[in-house]
Protein backbone atom coordinates (compact mmCIF):
# COMPACT_ATOMS: atom_id res chain seq x y z
CA UNK A 1 0.00 0.00 0.00
CA UNK A 2 2.88 2.15 0.10
CA UNK A 3 2.97 2.92 -3.79
CA UNK A 4 -0.79 3.75 -3.55
CA UNK A 5 -1.82 7.01 -1.82
CA UNK A 6 -5.14 6.96 0.52
CA UNK A 7 -5.64 10.45 -0.81
CA UNK A 8 -8.11 9.03 -3.81
CA UNK A 9 -10.00 6.92 -0.96
CA UNK A 10 -10.47 10.66 0.94
CA UNK A 11 -11.73 12.14 -2.04
CA UNK A 12 -14.42 9.63 -3.15
CA UNK A 13 -16.02 9.74 0.01
CA UNK A 14 -16.46 11.33 3.94
CA UNK A 15 -14.40 9.86 6.20
CA UNK A 16 -17.58 8.73 8.20
CA UNK A 17 -18.45 5.84 5.71
CA UNK A 18 -15.39 3.55 6.09
CA UNK A 19 -15.35 0.77 8.15
CA UNK A 20 -12.64 -0.55 10.79
CA UNK A 21 -10.93 -2.81 8.16
CA UNK A 22 -10.12 0.52 6.03
CA UNK A 23 -9.58 2.74 8.81
CA UNK A 24 -7.08 0.29 9.50
CA UNK A 25 -5.42 0.20 6.55
CA UNK A 26 -5.56 4.16 6.31
CA UNK A 27 -3.43 4.29 9.66
CA UNK A 28 -1.19 2.06 8.61
CA UNK A 29 -0.49 4.05 5.17
CA UNK A 30 -0.04 7.15 7.08
CA UNK A 31 2.77 6.33 9.07
CA UNK A 32 4.98 6.28 6.65
CA UNK A 33 3.67 8.88 4.32
CA UNK A 34 3.60 12.78 5.17
CA UNK A 35 1.71 13.46 2.38
CA UNK A 36 -1.91 11.02 2.79
CA UNK A 37 -1.15 11.89 7.08
CA UNK A 38 -1.59 15.57 6.20
CA UNK A 39 -4.96 14.69 4.02
CA UNK A 40 -6.38 11.81 6.86
CA UNK A 41 -5.74 14.60 9.39
CA UNK A 42 -8.01 16.97 6.94
CA UNK A 43 -10.73 14.75 6.56
CA UNK A 44 -10.67 13.89 10.28
CA UNK A 45 -11.31 17.61 11.60
CA UNK A 46 -13.08 18.81 8.60
CA UNK A 47 -15.77 15.62 9.75
CA UNK A 48 -15.65 16.49 13.64
CA UNK A 49 -16.38 20.28 12.26
CA UNK A 50 -19.43 19.00 9.85
CA UNK A 51 -21.08 16.81 13.21
CA UNK A 52 -20.55 19.79 16.16
CA UNK A 53 -21.82 22.31 13.45
CA UNK A 54 -24.98 19.81 12.71
CA UNK A 55 -25.56 18.94 16.43
CA UNK A 56 -25.66 22.90 17.67
CA UNK A 57 -29.16 23.73 17.73
CA UNK A 58 -30.28 27.43 17.09
CA UNK A 59 -33.03 29.33 18.15
CA UNK A 60 -34.49 32.13 15.78
CA UNK A 61 -34.91 35.49 16.57
CA UNK A 62 -38.11 36.50 18.62
CA UNK A 63 -40.29 37.64 15.71
CA UNK A 64 -38.81 35.20 13.02
CA UNK A 65 -42.40 33.52 12.26
CA UNK A 66 -44.18 36.91 12.40
CA UNK A 67 -41.95 38.53 9.99
CA UNK A 68 -42.28 35.30 7.61
CA UNK A 69 -45.96 34.98 7.72
CA UNK A 70 -46.51 39.04 7.00
CA UNK A 71 -44.45 39.06 4.42
CA UNK A 72 -45.99 35.95 3.30
CA UNK A 73 -49.68 37.41 3.32
CA UNK A 74 -48.10 41.04 1.44
CA UNK A 75 -47.06 38.53 -1.38
CA UNK A 76 -50.24 37.14 -1.78
CA UNK A 77 -52.30 40.27 -1.54
CA UNK A 78 -49.88 41.78 -4.21
CA UNK A 79 -50.60 39.00 -6.49
CA UNK A 80 -54.07 39.36 -5.93
CA UNK A 81 -53.94 42.66 -6.85
CA UNK A 82 -52.27 42.28 -9.80
CA UNK A 83 -54.91 39.26 -11.19
CA UNK A 84 -57.85 41.66 -10.58
CA UNK A 85 -56.30 44.86 -12.31
CA UNK A 86 -56.53 42.49 -15.51
CA UNK A 87 -58.07 45.21 -17.16
CA UNK A 88 -58.36 46.52 -21.31
CA UNK A 89 -55.07 48.71 -20.69
CA UNK A 90 -53.25 45.64 -19.87
CA UNK A 91 -54.61 43.78 -22.43
CA UNK A 92 -53.64 46.15 -25.55
CA UNK A 93 -50.32 45.92 -23.87
CA UNK A 94 -50.20 42.32 -24.33
CA UNK A 95 -52.14 42.35 -27.67
CA UNK A 96 -52.12 45.67 -29.25
CA UNK A 97 -49.18 45.71 -31.90
CA UNK A 98 -50.83 41.94 -33.73
CA UNK A 99 -55.00 43.73 -33.63
CA UNK A 100 -53.32 46.89 -35.04
CA UNK A 101 -51.49 44.90 -37.71
CA UNK A 102 -54.42 43.02 -38.45
CA UNK A 103 -56.45 45.64 -38.49
CA UNK A 104 -54.14 47.52 -41.26
CA UNK A 105 -53.83 44.27 -42.92
CA UNK A 106 -58.13 43.86 -43.77
CA UNK A 107 -58.26 47.79 -44.19
CA UNK A 108 -55.29 47.05 -47.42
CA UNK A 109 -57.46 43.93 -48.64
CA UNK A 110 -60.63 46.35 -48.40
CA UNK A 111 -59.25 48.69 -50.29
CA UNK A 112 -57.66 46.09 -52.60
CA UNK A 113 -61.06 44.87 -53.53
CA UNK A 114 -63.50 47.54 -53.95
CA UNK A 115 -61.58 50.43 -54.59
CA UNK A 116 -59.11 49.32 -57.04
CA UNK A 117 -59.59 49.42 -60.62
CA UNK A 118 -60.35 45.89 -61.42
CA UNK A 119 -59.26 44.72 -64.78
CA UNK A 120 -61.77 44.16 -67.53
CA UNK A 121 -63.38 40.68 -68.01
CA UNK A 122 -63.92 39.11 -70.91
CA UNK A 123 -67.70 38.59 -71.62
CA UNK A 124 -69.45 36.28 -73.39
CA UNK A 125 -70.08 37.87 -76.77
CA UNK A 126 -66.80 38.98 -77.24
CA UNK A 127 -65.63 35.41 -76.69
CA UNK A 128 -67.98 34.01 -79.09
CA UNK A 129 -66.70 37.26 -81.80
CA UNK A 130 -63.13 36.15 -81.39
CA UNK A 131 -63.55 32.40 -81.87
CA UNK A 132 -65.87 33.25 -85.29
CA UNK A 133 -62.93 35.30 -85.75
CA UNK A 134 -60.43 32.05 -85.82
CA UNK A 135 -61.13 28.85 -87.12
CA UNK A 136 -60.24 26.64 -84.54
CA UNK A 137 -61.59 26.01 -81.23
CA UNK A 138 -60.64 24.50 -77.81
CA UNK A 139 -62.11 21.14 -78.01
CA UNK A 140 -60.13 21.29 -81.72
CA UNK A 141 -56.84 22.10 -80.49
CA UNK A 142 -57.02 19.78 -77.46
CA UNK A 143 -58.18 16.71 -78.94
CA UNK A 144 -56.41 17.51 -82.27
CA UNK A 145 -59.21 16.99 -84.71
CA UNK A 146 -58.93 18.99 -88.17
CA UNK A 147 -59.07 22.41 -88.58
CA UNK A 148 -58.77 24.27 -92.03
CA UNK A 149 -55.81 21.88 -92.68
CA UNK A 150 -53.70 19.65 -91.05
CA UNK A 151 -50.90 21.93 -90.36
CA UNK A 152 -49.12 22.81 -86.63
CA UNK A 153 -50.24 25.67 -85.12
CA UNK A 154 -48.04 27.92 -83.43
CA UNK A 155 -47.88 28.79 -79.86
CA UNK A 156 -49.74 31.63 -80.07
CA UNK A 157 -52.54 30.45 -82.35
CA UNK A 158 -53.08 28.05 -79.52
CA UNK A 159 -53.27 30.55 -76.41
CA UNK A 160 -55.38 32.41 -78.76
CA UNK A 161 -57.95 30.04 -78.85
CA UNK A 162 -57.77 29.38 -75.61
CA UNK A 163 -58.02 32.25 -73.54
CA UNK A 164 -59.48 35.09 -76.52
CA UNK A 165 -57.37 37.80 -78.43
CA UNK A 166 -55.31 40.18 -77.28
CA UNK A 167 -58.36 43.19 -78.12
CA UNK A 168 -60.72 41.68 -75.97
CA UNK A 169 -58.45 42.49 -73.11
CA UNK A 170 -57.37 45.90 -74.18
CA UNK A 171 -60.90 47.32 -73.97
Amino acid sequence: MRDEHITAMLDDAPLSTFGESELAVMRSHIAGCDRCRRAFEAARVSSLMLKERAAEEFEPSPFFQTRVLAALREHRAANEAANETWTLGRLWKAAGLLVSSMAVTVAALAVFTFVAPQATTTTTQEVAASSADNSYSAEAVILGEGGASDEKMSYGQVLTTLYGSDDGAAK
